[in-house]
């Protein structure tokens, strides 16, 4: 492969595995995991390795409306602990039909207007979307003057290619306060090599690349970003805009200095604090 790595443009680079006809090389720099570069820049020109038909939706739907009502809720909970000032406004980034805003309308209804949601390439069937008044679709630049807080972004950054990122990021940039903070749930190079061998699936889930903290680090800082890694988290990281307070510590042992009013948007007058101890127990459960 003449090619280097997408990630780092380093040139050592090397065969990894072979996914379903496609071929997946690892850099020796950064240590991301990919898809041939040569598919990553077909993929940038509008080439897809999976086909989303009505039986990926089908399917898709499904496992979205798990996701909302469980993973999601915990990966959300978790952010307002780490956040180091009050979160005003909170995004989930490739939200798919939106169920996850339906969550927290059921949830917190009473802080529901602070939660949005945007997704790209959302589902043709309108009745397949949620009707919250705060999911958009389309790029973020949709949000033109609103700036966010604290946000999140499952299982999506492993479907696009080192240039998709990099847009994402900067259009990010745009939309996000000083000290924001945004949890990526995605499977890491360590996480795919001991932990789920299959995670590399171009056909069936659309997953071309494994990104480590190091790559994600050069993508995201010359974009204003600070990345943090999450202990025990092989599959998730933080991404902290523009950080101007003295907190030194890791990001799991924020958790005992978490801003009250963060912690008071997670406590509701009808569900209690359920989704507060959520986030403190998801938070500790990977030491």
């Amino acid at each position: 492969m003449e090619q280097g790595c997408p990630c780092c443009n380093d040139s050592k680079v090397k065969f990894f595995t072979n996914r379903q006809e496609y071929d997946y090389f690892s850099c020796k720099r950064c240590e991301s995991i990919f898809i041939s570069p040569d598919i990553l820049e077909k993929i940038d020109n509008g080439y897809s390795v999976m086909t989303y038909d009505e039986g990926y939706w089908k399917t898709e739907l499904a496992s979205s409306f798990e996701r909302s009502y469980g993973v999601a809720l915990a990966r959300m909970s978790e952010v307002f602990y780490y956040a180091r000032s009050q979160i005003n406004r909170f995004i989930d980034i490739g939200t798919g039909p939106g169920y996850f805003l339906d969550a927290i309308h059921k949830l917190l209804p009473d802080k529901a207007h602070i939660f949005y949601g945007i997704e790209k390439f959302p589902p043709s069937d309108l009745e397949n979307r949620t009707k919250h008044e705060n999911y958009f679709i389309g790029d973020m630049d949709v949000f033109k003057t609103e700036k966010f807080d604290a946000g999140m972004c499952i299982e999506v950054i492993e479907h696009i290619t080192p240039n998709m990122l990099k847009s994402l990021l900067s259009n990010l940039a745009l939309i996000s306060n000083e000290n924001a903070v945004y949890l990526f749930n995605t499977g890491m190079p360590d996480y795919v090599v001991n932990e789920d061998n299959e995670y590399l699936d171009p056909h069936k889930r659309g997953h071309i690349v494994s990104y480590s903290l190091k790559a994600i680090n050069i993508l995201a800082s010359q974009f204003g970003f600070k990345t943090h890694s999450i202990r025990g988290k092989t599959w998730a990281f933080i991404l902290e805009f523009k950080p101007n307070h003295k907190t030194s510590v890791e990001m799991v042992d924020r958790i005992w200095t978490a801003v009250p009013e963060n912690l008071q948007t997670l406590t509701d007058k009808n569900m209690g604090s359920v989704l507060r101890l959520l986030g403190m127990e998801t938070s500790r459960a990977y030491y």
